[in-house]
């Protein structure tokens, strides 16, 4: 079940990743990179894990780095392995997500977040640090990647890119949980207006070029793409982030469906496991855990015209390869 943390003010507070290990290239991080010896744990609900899913999709890290999909029903025993036969990882064998926290630290007795890689020999939690896995899929895992693969955090943009990150991270991908966990009126109200003032600065920036960052797709957009997928569904009226939809922002909504109708994306994304998850699991803001049927996805398959900005998806880099959606 998921904890939350508010403080004194009424505001949410994330809690940092407790396994922040890295899988390094060189192996001098004692965690070597090696094919085949990690699992990736992920949850389609959750924008955090999905971004690493697309970018393991877009890298072609698939027959390198095997994916376990948690079922989007989490209870107090933590994210859980109901959709596989037996309820078990067939991997890793395991239950419950928390059992390769507690092969990790046997006293461990926190939250259970994903995304989480886990080493396969020893069953034990590596990271589950979202903010820099991604970041090391690109770069320490490059060896690894497929032909063609993207440069998705190119060395010449970096810091555009991080500076990007650190700002949409407060104001949007974490905004929007700040203002829909606020316990206090104060604290939602700067919620909502730092999120609206970042996506106002984040439309003007985007209606004269494509990208956030360059001329190609690179880890700034996939972190955005994620939280502005779940926007209708989820974050404007249950999260209370209700100014305006995506759908009713023209160039935010060109924008995430330019990113979704390249080859990648869409794939990664299950409408179903993120409605379940957030209107059933987070039952202190909606106890009846009703879903609702909304919104009309339609849209997401409707032409985008972004292409007259100039750019292309993968700079010199190719698609990945047409694969089955992940469920």
């Amino acid at each position: 079940m998921t904890k939350l943390t508010i403080d004194e003010s009424g505001e949410f507070q994330r809690a940092p990743s407790r396994f922040d290990a890295r899988i390094t290239a060189d192996g001098s991080s004692g965690w070597p990179v090696e094919p085949g010896r990690y699992r990736l744990v992920v949850s389609l609900a959750c924008p955090w894990a999905s971004r690493v899913v697309i970018v393991r999709r877009l890298l072609g890290l698939e027959d390198v780095l095997s994916l376990a999909v948690a079922d989007p029903i989490q209870d107090e025993r933590s994210w859980r392995f109901t959709l596989d036969p037996d309820g078990r990882d067939p991997v890793l064998g395991i239950e419950f997500l928390a059992e390769a926290y507690q092969a990790a630290d046997p006293g461990y007795d926190g939250g259970v977040s994903v995304p989480a890689i886990v080493d396969v020999p020893s069953g034990a939690v590596v990271t589950n640090d979202y903010q820099q896995m991604t970041l090391d899929l690109s770069t320490e895992w490059r060896a690894y990647h497929r032909d063609g693969a993207p440069d998705l955090y190119p060395e010449r943009w970096r810091d555009e890119i991080d500076e990007i990150n650190d700002r949409v991270f407060h104001d949007v991908n974490n905004g929007v949980y700040r203002a829909g966990f606020a316990a206090s009126q104060a604290a939602y109200e700067a919620a909502y207006e730092g999120l609206f003032a970042r996506l106002d600065e984040l439309t003007e920036h985007l209606s004269t070029r494509r990208y956030l960052v360059g001329d190609h797709i690179t880890e700034a957009d996939i972190r955005l793409f994620t939280t502005l997928v779940r926007f209708d569904p989820v974050y404007h009226g249950h999260f209370k982030c209700n100014r305006e939809k995506l759908s009713e922002n023209p160039v935010l909504w060109a924008y995430a469906r330019d990113l979704y109708q390249t080859p990648g994306f869409a794939g990664t994304v299950n409408f179903d496991h993120i409605k379940r998850h957030y209107y059933q699991v987070l039952h202190q803001l909606n106890p009846s855990r009703i879903v609702p049927a909304g919104p009309d996805l339609s849209g997401w398959s409707q032409p985008h015209g972004r292409e007259a900005l100039g750019g292309t998806p993968f700079g010199v880099g190719t698609p990945p390869p047409v694969t089955a959606a992940i469920t």
